[in-house]
């Protein structure tokens, strides 16, 4: 394959939501050659490395879905309430071949590097197959959280028996039948496969080192009448997600918790856990925003582990949680208090004894050993930059992405950052991102881009890059609309990246809600793209003189964040 063969308008990595629909708006709206490179050997993104068991979507189906295409919307009904890797795969592979993608999307193929080229204003990517290509403009789809984060514990090297991380799962089954299984983290991921491994495991001991608050799902198939109402609905739908802090399908309840009285505000949680999911936490408008407030809905969530747990010692330890609720991503789950009902289900208080090492044929901690057979690690990702920085990327002057955040993301608005040109960042750091329903913000940032390119074709301007002046402003607005939420109170959180060591605690999301951030994207757009330097070779457009302080009001008006 030549060089010259390698050459494309634009080069998309990552084939999942965000490179689906990123390839269809550049190749069908704004008609530019435009590639797919993605590390897999199919698409799904996020869907196709994450099959563990019990793995599925925490956001409704209805909404967990592109909404670009009433006709698409309507032609593809979901089966559950909440989805299953592989029915968000089989989503994604009815849109592709409705668009007819596949044959843009190059598969099996690992971005190494990627090197901007001054002379010649492009992106160069090399691949581990050692293939170059080329691209005026790059956009990144690789995903918030895809960078498995393994743990280093002594001995794992050592271990005689199976081990996985629930990121990087095997395609083939893995059996659990009667095996002795060491599953270390209780987080969202943790909380779906703990209950589906201990069904057939001889036994399961679950590590849990931070206890977790956790509502149920009431996860169920969708009914035909449902399905019709959703299909009827949709504008409707569309308008409430495109609306709403966090792109879910529901409005935040305007009411404040010490507006009722206790009996009216257990009767409203009792509901709330009741309808099971996310939309707990939209039970009042302040839970997420006041530390008073938060005690109420966590109290109640703690008791119901108490009440669900049998053994006192057990319940104790899952709710003895030293955080606010939904001070970390809130899972939901499906029988995970539950389990530990369960004769073949044991918890270790890592709080109480720690791990000392990994041995041949099982865990050592500072109390025992625990023979194992199996140790599988929901212990999340590197999430948000790591897989950023498992590539090679380099900007003007050779300066290193990774130089450039190494005290933490500095982008504007989460699009792009100084310093790289034409670099793109579908949901990076500093856009609500995992703080939101993702399609709904993926969405939101690939139409952004593909106008913002737009733009610049019928210009004819050469390239555009976020100015300093407006990144170091955007992450001050940042952290202020961070600490406008109890979000900074847990320091183990992994919005602050405390979770993979050595890494900077920046808090890394936008916490100001979707539909701000929706706002302030278009204000920078009706403000001749304030913010962002556009260069061509005739002229040279400043935008960045066009910021104002409007768009970084204090984050004193954000009363309804992201989660």
């Amino acid at each position: 394959m030549s060089e010259q063969h390698n050459s494309v308008d634009a080069i998309i990595i990552g084939a999942g939501f965000s490179g689906l629909y990123q390839l269809h708006t550049l190749r069908d709206q704004l008609n530019l050659s435009t590639m797919v490179l993605e590390a897999g050997t199919d698409l799904g993104g996020t869907w196709f490395w994450n099959r563990y068991p019990g793995a599925r979507c925490d956001s409704e189906s209805y909404s967990y879905c592109y909404m670009f295409s009433e006709e698409i919307y309507k032609e593809w009904s979901w089966s559950e309430r909440y989805p299953g890797p592989q029915e968000i795969r089989n989503y994604l592979d009815f849109v592709a071949q409705k668009l007819e993608l596949r044959s843009h999307i190059k598969f099996n193929t690992l971005v190494t590097s990627a090197h901007f080229i001054e002379e010649t204003n492009q992106w160069e990517l090399t691949t581990k197959n050692g293939e170059i290509y080329r691209a005026t403009y790059l956009i990144t789809g690789i995903g918030c959280i895809s960078s498995a984060n393994i743990p280093n514990i002594p001995g794992l090297k050592n271990f005689k028996g199976e081990w996985y991380h629930t990121g990087n799962w095997p395609h083939e089954q893995v059996s659990f039948e009667n095996k002795r299984i060491g599953q270390i983290g209780t987080g969202s991921t943790g909380i779906q496969a703990a209950p589906v491994i201990a069904e057939t495991a001889g036994h399961l001991h679950v590590f849990q080192r931070t206890p977790n608050y956790s509502v149920p799902a009431r996860n169920a198939p969708l009914t035909d009448d449902w399905k019709e109402h959703v299909h009827k609905n949709f504008k409707e739908i569309k308008q409430v997600v495109q609306s709403t802090p966090n792109g879910f399908p529901y409005r935040i309840s305007t009411t404040k918790v010490f507006e009722q009285s206790e009996n009216e505000r257990q009767t409203a949680y009792e509901k709330a856990w009741q309808k099971g999911g996310l939309q707990f936490r939209a039970t009042y408008q302040d839970i997420t925003t006041n530390k008073k407030a938060n005690d109420t809905a966590a109290e109640f969530l703690k008791n119901k582990i108490r009440t669900v747990v049998r053994d006192k010692e057990t319940a104790e330890s899952l709710a003895t949680i030293d955080y606010p609720y939904a001070g970390k991503r809130p899972p939901i789950d499906t029988n995970y208090f539950e389990t530990f009902n369960k004769d073949n289900v044991s918890l270790i208080n890592l709080k109480k004894e720690s791990i000392v090492k990994i041995t041949e044929n099982g865990i050592q901690t500072t109390e025992r050993h625990i023979p194992l057979d199996m140790i599988i690690f929901a212990t999340g990702f590197d999430a948000i930059t790591g897989k950023f920085f498992e590539m090679d990327i380099q900007g003007r002057n050779g300066i290193s992405l990774k130089e450039t955040w190494k005290e933490g993301p500095k982008t504007y608005l989460g699009l792009q950052t100084p310093g790289f040109p034409n670099l793109f960042t579908i949901t990076g750091p500093g856009s609500p991102s995992v703080l939101c329903n993702m399609p709904v913000a993926i969405e939101q940032h690939v139409e952004w881009i593909t106008h913002c390119i737009e733009h610049m074709r019928n210009n004819k301007i050469d390239t555009c890059e976020a100015s300093q002046e407006a990144a170091d402003k955007w992450v001050e607005h940042v952290n202020e609309a961070a600490n406008a939420t109890l979000l900074v109170t847990v320091p183990h959180s992994w919005y602050l990246g405390a979770n993979v060591v050595g890494k900077p605690r920046i808090f890394m999301p936008y916490a100001g809600g979707m539909d701000r951030y929706r706002a302030l994207c278009e204000d920078a757009v009706k403000n001749h793209y304030a913010g962002f330097i556009m260069n061509s070779k005739n002229s040279t457009n400043h935008s960045k003189n066009n910021l104002t302080n409007h768009n970084f009001d204090a984050a004193k008006k954000i009363t309804t964040p992201g989660i």
